[in-house]
């Protein structure tokens, strides 16, 4: 399904859950916390620290009308979710640094929904399993002083969230890092 294959231009999209202003802020505290070890680590813009339900990746420029269509007519109720501490995604090697997600199981509902909304359009199921989260960091070399600066922070509720919805992103990379544009907005 990529834009290379048939010549049309790609979009880089993915279906994600924002996060409120005051919980990415507090987020924004601890990547200061982290910045000053010695693991060299690119940080996520607080603005566009999200959760992602799932990455389509390059889809062709064609198929987000469609992708927009199904993703518009998932049903679900709103939910409360909070991020309740800090940690990686393998605390032996780590290469991503992310907010831990409580939501009693609704993420997961939501990724399920979208699974089934947009397999009859040719994206196939996502094998690795899904865990929800929002990245702050990604790890290019680790240090074992970054695992001491997330230890004060794995249990530290950082807040809720009200979840009435979610969204098709548009991504493009530069230089400076990813920019996001909203695609579609589905309001539960």
């Amino acid at each position: 399904m990529t834009g290379e294959r048939r010549g049309t231009p790609g979009v880089r999209a993915f279906v994600a859950i924002d996060l409120s202003p005051t919980v990415r802020e507090k987020m924004r505290d601890i990547q200061e916390a982290i910045r000053r070890t010695r693991a060299r680590l690119n940080l996520v813009d607080p603005s566009i620290i999200h959760i992602t339900i799932k990455f389509l990746g390059e889809i062709e420029a064609t198929q987000v009308g469609p992708v927009s269509e199904a993703l518009s007519e998932i049903m679900f109720s709103p939910f409360d979710l909070y991020i309740s501490g800090i940690s990686t995604n393998n605390d032996r090697n780590p290469r991503v640094v992310w907010g831990t997600v409580g939501d009693r199981g609704e993420c997961m509902k939501l990724f399920e929904q979208v699974e089934t909304a947009l397999m009859p359009i040719g994206f196939p199921r996502e094998m690795r399993g899904f865990t929800p989260h929002a990245t702050i960091a990604r790890v290019k070399e680790s240090d074992p002083s970054l695992m001491q600066a997330i230890r004060p922070y794995r249990l530290e509720n950082l807040g809720e969230c009200h979840i009435s919805g979610f969204t098709l992103k548009k991504s493009t990379l530069t230089p400076t890092g990813p920019v996001y544009d909203t695609i579609t907005e589905v309001v539960w």
